[in-house]
């Protein structure tokens, strides 16, 4: 299994970078490509996926996140695409607070998750997470975007292009506000 990948990063795509390892170009899956520079030094923790159509390699900035995408694997019906995607639409710590309180909303409204999912991914890692601080910030952002008149899918992507360290309701309001002018 491969844990762990570094080198040089070759390009980066959407949903992808290409990191050279010993003379090859690997892609690598990711849930924010964009955080990688080109032509810069990439250390990335690892989880490979064997399908029945080749190898997929996905890609996670530390250990931690790894292990969480591990978690929301073990989930039943739950493949590795969906877990990325979870990872996507909100930062880790978020998702284990919320997935530590049990709340169901957070995961159907901010995450973007169908309420059986959501339902799913609670029942079979809430005590698995354990509880967690989950302050409801994103879950209210959203809802104020919403009542601003954001579609629903413009107001997670907003949540998204909140920067990481940005905390109060107020402050991650107003950023995610300013990512859209």
């Amino acid at each position: 299994m491969i844990r762990q990948i570094r080198g040089k990063v070759l390009s980066v795509g959407p949903i992808s970078a290409v990191i050279e390892v010993a003379g090859f170009g690997i892609e690598v899956r990711m849930s924010a490509p964009q955080t990688l520079s080109v032509d810069t030094e990439a250390s990335l923790a690892t989880h490979l996926v064997l399908k029945q159509d080749g190898l997929e390699l996905y890609g996670f900035p530390d250990a931690a996140d790894r292990d969480f995408f591990e978690l929301i694997l073990s989930v039943s019906g739950v493949g590795p695409k969906t877990a990325l995607s979870v990872l996507r639409r909100a930062p880790r710590e978020a998702l284990e607070g919320a997935i530590g309180k049990r709340d169901l909303a957070y995961l159907t409204k901010v995450v973007g998750l169908g309420k059986k999912s959501a339902e799913k991914m609670l029942v079979e890692l809430a005590d698995k997470v354990g509880p967690r601080s989950h302050d409801n910030a994103d879950g209210e952002v959203f809802d104020t975007l919403v009542a601003l008149g954001y579609t629903e899918r413009e107001a997670r992507k907003a949540l998204q292009t909140i920067p990481d360290g940005t905390v109060g309701k107020d402050a991650r309001l107003k950023a995610a506000l300013s990512s859209g002018s």
